[in-house]
């Protein structure tokens, strides 16, 4: 088995591919293929600076990558670059460290991982930077939007312990959410649906069908036409809290997704998503003892 690891390069690790049988006469030739955004000589540049490397931990060369003929059957790690990211201006916070965990307070528009037009500008990238942690990996992701807490495995031997309490639905998680008020509906509410792909890879939607998303939502405080909501989920489907809150006619305050997709590059810092991952708790699987964290953060009442 190959037992290669590729480095850390300040704090971003290599993206992987494999090499499938097919009839690509180069390398170069299956690279421009499996990815089109990436030209070939922007596939060259990374291969002359050592950004391309095979599963032996040996740089690809340009004119292998070129002439030489496609091999298959192997895995090549390439590291990836955003030209011009942006920086964004607000902070995480490190709540708790132990051996094995790691809390984290995440403000709005910032990224748990890198992805499309996120590297740098990451929680995990700016942790792995600042605490020198190569290992360190997500248990759990909520949305670039989402502000609040996210956990962090330090170790991978004890990585999948953690991994199956959210697996196994073993966290009772707590967010908050400022959303239109309507006096009409009898709280608390549990909302149980079945949640889909819409066909837009940005968006979900609720289908007839088993369900296979449940929340139970409360209200905390009535400010006029608003409302201050308890969610908390006890599934994990992608953007649940924020398709179940629209189903129910009460869209979150600030959403750029549901119901109306904002166009991408028009961000608004003065106007964050009303969404809070506030509360976690659980048993540690670890050390047996019982964990339970706090957001920091709030969440503004601000009128649209």
């Amino acid at each position: 088995m190959n037992a290669f690891k590729p480095p850390t390069r300040q704090g971003v690790g290599p993206s992987c591919v494999g090499l499938p049988a097919g009839p690509w006469p180069t390398l170069l030739d299956f690279l421009g293929e499996r990815f089109p955004n990436i030209t070939p000589q922007t596939w060259l540049a990374r291969m002359a600076r050592g950004d391309v490397i095979d599963e032996l931990g040996q740089p690809v060369l340009p004119e292998h990558a070129s002439q030489h003929r496609y091999a298959a059957h192997q895995r090549l790690y390439y590291y990836r670059e955003v030209p011009d990211e942006p920086h964004i201006p607000f902070e995480e916070v490190v709540l708790f460290e132990d051996a094995h965990l790691l809390v984290v307070d995440k403000p709005h528009f910032l990224p748990v991982v890198p992805s499309g037009g996120y590297l740098t500008e990451t929680v995990l990238v700016r942790l792995k930077n600042r605490l020198g942690l190569d290992d360190l990996v997500p248990i759990h992701r909520i949305d670039r939007d989402t502000a609040g807490l996210v956990l962090f495995a330090k170790q991978p031997a004890s990585r999948a312990a953690y991994c199956a309490l959210f697996s196994q639905h073993a966290v009772r998680k707590t967010y908050e959410a400022i959303a239109p008020w309507r006096a009409g509906l009898s709280w608390p509410i549990t909302r149980s649906s079945r949640i889909q792909e819409t066909g837009h890879f940005m968006l979900q939607h609720e289908v007839a069908g088993t369900p296979n998303a449940i929340t139970h939502i409360d209200v905390l405080e009535v400010y006029g036409e608003l409302a201050r909501y308890r969610l908390q989920p006890v599934t994990g489907q992608r953007h649940q809290l924020r398709v179940h809150m629209l189903g129910l006619g009460l869209p979150i305050l600030n959403d750029g997704l549901y119901p109306t997709l904002t166009p991408e590059g028009q961000l608004d810092y003065a106007r964050p998503l009303q969404l809070l991952a506030k509360r976690l708790a659980f048993t540690d699987p670890v050390s047996g003892e019982p964990r339970q964290f706090e957001s920091g953060r709030l969440l503004s009442l601000a009128a649209p």
